[in-house]
């Protein structure tokens, strides 16, 4: 019996099978669950095309975050093909390239980060709770907020504000039984990593840095743990920040 076995999970932000959502749906499949992927607009047939490489064919319902129609129909779409969810995956991040100069930054810029990418959380979690059973499970995924990181900027404080959303979450859900936590992941090398300048400084240090090494092309092992927090073998933890990122967080500079 798997991990994930009968288990009906909604995964956003697979866009390519570098993805660490990709390798969360992947693993949930290869662990008996059900599966259904989100996309919207010009990515949709990108999304389409990579679920292909899945071990089994999926859905694929359109959602944008910062959509109030989309939010507000999700769960009336998602119910003829899963009757009740068990577990999201929030794999969504953009900011626009001016919030990576935070002294230069518009207010529009980082308030476009701020909503793709912090308050879509909640966002997405308010949508999918008419679905959602007792023992039902939040995963987001985060890029550990605690510093100031190189070229980071705006985006690193909508991590921040990320996470924050995350402890909401599990004071406002944990009372109808559903768990909020989080996945700090180191670098890995993804679209969405590309889209920030300056990215590879983390690239080129990372691995030093880490105890236990760190692959910037293995997204296999942030996977791994997103499914394990999604599953059942962790019902009493609730507002976490799982840090999978060979140790570097725990090290001083």
């Amino acid at each position: 019996m798997g991990l994930l076995e009968g288990k009906k999970l909604l995964i956003t932000g697979v866009l390519m099978d570098s993805s660490i959502a990709f390798h969360v749906a992947r693993i949930a499949q290869e662990e008996g669950a059900h599966v259904v992927l989100t996309s919207f607009g010009r990515t949709m047939k990108i999304t389409q095309t990579i679920s292909r490489r899945l071990p089994q064919p999926v859905e694929v319902v359109e959602l944008d975050v910062t959509n109030s129609e989309h939010l507000d129909t999700l769960a009336e779409r998602l119910r003829p093909l899963v009757g009740e969810l068990d577990g999201v995956l929030h794999s969504i991040g953009f900011a626009p390239q001016g919030a990576f100069d935070f002294m230069s930054a518009t207010w529009e810029d980082v308030s476009t980060a701020l909503h793709a990418s912090a308050y879509s959380l909640k966002a997405l979690a308010a949508a999918c709770e008419p679905l959602m059973s007792p023992g039902g499970a939040i995963v987001g995924l985060t890029f550990d907020a605690k510093f100031a990181w190189p070229v980071y900027d705006w985006m690193g404080v909508a991590k921040a504000a990320f996470e924050s959303t995350n402890r909401y979450l599990a004071r406002d859900l944990g009372p109808k039984g559903l768990r909020s936590n989080l996945v700090a992941a180191g670098p890995i090398r993804t679209t969405a990593a590309k889209s920030i300048p300056g990215f590879e400084q983390f690239e080129q240090t990372w691995d030093e840095r880490a105890p236990l090494g760190w692959n910037v092309g293995d997204p296999v092992p942030a996977a791994r743990a997103c499914a394990a927090l999604l599953s059942d073998w962790f019902p009493a933890t609730t507002g976490e920040i799982v840090h999978v990122d060979g140790g570097v967080h725990a090290m001083g500079q």
